[in-house]
């Protein structure tokens, strides 16, 4: 969780702020600071930190302490905001790909969500009652022209491809994977269906 909105840095960063490659950040300062600093996303691969205590260790002043309690402002990543749901991380994925919730932002690669957009969610689960269910005006009508129809992942993929020249399809997807979340296969999909109904661009 990162609380309150607080900005944050990843180790990549740190190492360039610190004027050290990150390969020596890694193998010779990284234990010291993990053991200092706490990373937000404990469980996540990709670690990052708060930017004010990363920047009080490189300092060697006294490491802020974070604020504690949850707080409306508090980002939540997909297994977080799935704990909060009752739910797994793959099904808020895919709420926010339909509507259900936000689209999120992505930070340093992790996709977060403020815990007020989740917390409105839990007390309207879709279907049921006031702000349940699709957003209004999707639930029924013309059937969608293609799986990924509306898809705000679509104008991404589109535009990663003009950008790729001869890059293979698969190579494309996997940066995207990785800056956006989702699974390689996914982005393969999605730039195939890009490539048939969006313009480049």
């Amino acid at each position: 969780m990162i609380p309150r909105n607080r900005p944050v840095i990843n180790e990549a960063d740190i190492a360039q702020q610190a004027n050290v490659p990150l390969a020596t950040w890694r193998r010779r300062d990284a234990p010291a600071f993990r053991r200092r600093v706490e990373s937000l996303f404990p469980r996540s691969r990709i670690l990052i930190y708060d930017l004010a205590q990363a920047r009080a260790y490189l300092a060697g002043t006294s490491i802020p302490v974070l604020p504690a309690g949850e707080h409306p402002d508090d980002l939540l990543n997909d297994q977080e905001a799935a704990a909060v749901l009752g739910v797994t991380a793959s099904t808020v994925r895919a709420y926010a790909t339909q509507g259900y919730i936000p689209a999120g932002k992505t930070l340093y690669s992790i996709r977060v969500w403020p815990r007020r957009d989740i917390e409105e969610r839990r007390k309207n689960p879709p279907g049921q009652g006031k702000g349940g269910g699709r957003p209004p005006g999707t639930g029924k009508g013309p059937r969608k022209a293609h799986a990924y129809e509306g898809d705000p992942r679509l104008h991404t993929a589109s535009a990663a491809l003009s950008d790729a020249n001869d890059t293979p399809l698969h190579h494309i997807a996997a940066s995207l994977a990785q800056q956006h979340g989702g699974s390689t296969r996914t982005w393969e999909r999605l730039l195939t269906q890009a490539s048939q109904t969006l313009p480049p661009g």
